[in-house]
């Protein structure tokens, strides 16, 4: 493609959790590239996706969801959210409409004007609320910050991104394209496929576990049949919390390793044998080292 022609830039995605970032990233990328939960924080740094849209290449930052810290790693997560939304070429404010204006997402609005890249507004879940709420909400929030746009969409149900896609096209500066046109994530096999099983995880044990559980790719071998072998360590805080991963008689994990294995399986295009294994590492949210493998900094404080 002729490169005087092309587009490419960032978007970054950011809300206060559970807005739906990374429902709609999947969604706009049509692959899944970042985990969704129903458990608030589930993202912790950045995932990039890549869509195409005509002559434009748009590289999708999916941000933690940002929100009041008050642990270390809370604080790491926000920090990595708001620098993402620095370093765009366009922030994206995601807003649940079923939530409306509410505390998370007017924190985020004080901040917003520090930023000095092209901003829109995108309402999302729209088909769970009344059409006419959904314009007062438009309305009220544009009044408190002056956005380029506003789409109404549903991630989930993929309505209204479209619309959403042409119009981010548009916003992106002219340049060559940064990755190859049949790639949709830059983020290493390895690391989604950790990714992948600690979404499992948090399906099966919403309730049971605090979201400091954590998942690493140790081995990732390929067989001679083409398949690969991959080994993950699910690490947790408590032996409390082991026993809970592991289940009565290893169902639990083994209902964990099956999920994630066909995830695993469909991203990749390719045969896996996924063996899982939980450890405890008491106090790993205070370790420099944990921070750097998930693409945070490490808050001193």
């Amino acid at each position: 493609m002729n490169e005087t022609a092309t587009r490419c830039g960032f978007v970054a995605l950011i809300g206060a959790p559970n807005a739906g970032k990374s429902t709609l990233v999947n969604a706009l990328v049509g692959a899944k590239v970042s985990i969704v939960s129903r458990k608030a924080q589930t993202t912790r740094s950045l995932v990039r996706g890549i869509a195409l849209v005509g002559p434009a290449q748009i590289i999708f930052v999916d941000t933690p969801g940002i929100f009041a810290p008050k642990r270390r790693l809370d604080r790491a997560m926000v920090t990595s959210a708001w620098g993402g939304a620095g370093d765009a070429d366009a922030v994206a404010l995601l807003v649940d409409a079923r939530h409306g204006l509410d505390p998370a997402t007017e924190a985020i609005l004080e901040r917003m004007g520090q930023l000095k890249q092209k901003k829109i507004l995108i309402l999302n879940k729209i088909d769970l609320v009344d059409k006419t709420e959904l314009l007062a909400l438009a309305e009220k929030i544009n009044a408190r910050h002056a956005f380029a746009d506003t789409y109404m969409i549903s991630a989930l149900r993929s309505a209204g991104l479209d619309r959403l896609l042409k119009g981010l096209a548009d916003m992106m500066p002219a340049g060559p394209w940064l990755y190859p046109e049949d790639q949709v994530s830059d983020a290493p096999l390895r690391s989604l496929a950790a990714e992948i099983t600690r979404e499992k995880i948090f399906e099966r044990l919403h309730d049971e576990l605090p979201y400091q559980i954590t998942v690493e790719t140790d081995q990732w071998k390929e067989q001679k049949d083409g398949s690969a072998r991959i080994e993950q360590t699910i690490y947790v805080t408590r032996e409390a919390h082991k026993k809970i991963v592991i289940g009565e008689n290893g169902q639990m994990l083994k209902s964990i390793g099956a999920a994630a294995r066909k995830d695993i399986m469909e991203a990749t295009e390719a045969r896996a044998h996924l063996f899982l294994f939980v450890k405890v590492r008491e106090n790993w949210a205070d370790d420099p080292e944990r921070y750097r493998e998930m693409g945070l900094e490490f808050p001193k404080e």
